[in-house]
């Protein structure tokens, strides 16, 4: 469910940017001077009058329709729609890869495996006891448990890789 959810906000939030930036056609200094016109409007109605007002009103309508192009960011909505598509893919192919990675053998699984490499596939619990950093009871532990997991083969005395 979370991995449904996040993969649908992020493609909904690369659609919107997507849309964003081509209503603008990139031009992000004309996004900002139209935010500063905004807020000097917003100040001159609290101390000019009312021709000022009007006048400024005006000249942001006109700068509003220089920066955005709504009739090119319509014609382009598949375009910003695919971009989302896109990025909701990617978002649910990375977690996707991440649910279904094998998981990481633990330590001490490790600490078996590469004393079983070092002596050529074949280990027994004394070779392990020396080999490692792992007491009787913890290399016990491990061998069981990797034995159970069929990872590891008995071999008379011995222990050798399955």
């Amino acid at each position: 469910m979370q991995r449904l959810a996040l993969t649908f906000i992020a493609g909904c939030s690369a659609a919107l940017i997507a849309y964003g930036a081509v209503f603008v056609r990139g031009d992000l200094g004309g996004v900002f001077a139209y935010l500063r016109a905004r807020g000097a409007l917003r100040r001159l109605r609290e101390s000019g009058t009312q021709a000022q007002t009007e006048e400024a009103q005006r000249q942001l309508q006109a700068l509003g329709r220089q920066v955005g192009d709504p009739a090119l960011a319509e014609s382009l909505i598949p375009l910003a729609l695919l971009i989302g598509l896109v990025v909701g893919v990617l978002v649910w192919r990375s977690f996707g890869r991440r649910l279904s990675a094998t998981p990481r053998l633990d330590v001490q699984e490790r600490m078996v495996y590469r004393l079983a490499h070092r002596r050529g596939g074949r280990f027994t619990l004394d070779d392990l006891r020396a080999g490692s950093p792992l007491n009787e009871a913890q290399a016990q532990a491990v061998t069981a448990r990797m034995l159970d997991l069929g990872r590891l083969v008995r071999d008379g005395d011995a222990f050798r890789l399955a």
